[in-house]
């Protein structure tokens, strides 16, 4: 992970929760449900950053009024 970015409370909570849940599960078909939620997760996030980045600068960075 990039050294810049710091994940909050509520997000390293989130991430114990599925290893936990990762890690106690044996049944394959919960294994699988589990993996599409994270992949579906990381898909959405992904698109999320790459629509804000193309959006450009906040107005508020530019130094804009308002």
């Amino acid at each position: 992970m990039n050294g810049s970015i710091q994940l909050s409370t509520e997000q390293q909570f989130q991430i114990e929760q599925f290893n936990r849940a990762l890690d106690t599960t044996q049944d394959p078909d919960q294994l699988r449900q589990l993996a599409k939620q994270l992949m579906q997760a990381w898909q959405t996030q992904k698109a999320a950053t790459s629509w804000i980045m193309r959006q450009g600068p906040s107005p508020f960075l530019r130094g804009g009024q308002g």
